[in-house]
């Protein structure tokens, strides 16, 4: 089985949200400083040893994220009818950042959303 390089990036953003329908505190207006770490797989290396160049990774991630730093996440387009929750984040990234990465040897694998240190979701596609 050939082996397969992972490659990542981590970022963050600052924004606010509430959580419609939430049973809580969360459902009031309130914000973090978001922790964003996208992974990449790579089948193969180029001719100088780089499966995907890191400048690339991250001005992708820095045009999906564009519209979501220091913004009121509930009015993104994203988010009109879903919960701009940590796990809707994650899939609307890796959704995002697909369309600008993938390729016939490249892949963003996973994205990890952090609300905080501690707690975090991920998002992939199997």
């Amino acid at each position: 089985m050939p082996g397969i390089f992972e490659i990542s990036v981590a970022t963050e953003f600052s924004a606010a949200h509430s959580l419609r329908g939430y049973p809580g505190n969360c459902s009031q207006v309130h914000g973090h400083n978001w922790t964003v770490e996208v992974f990449v797989r790579c089948r193969a290396l180029n001719d100088i040893g780089i499966g995907i160049d890191f400048r690339e990774v991250k001005l992708a991630i820095k045009e999906s994220m564009e519209n979501l730093d220091h913004s009121f996440l509930n009015e993104h387009p994203a988010f009109e009818h879903a919960n701009p929750s940590s796990e809707n984040i994650a899939r609307f990234l890796y959704k995002e950042l697909g369309g600008r990465i993938n390729s016939e040897n490249v892949k963003i694998f996973r994205v990890k959303v952090s609300e905080t240190p501690k707690t975090g979701a991920c998002y992939w596609e199997e």
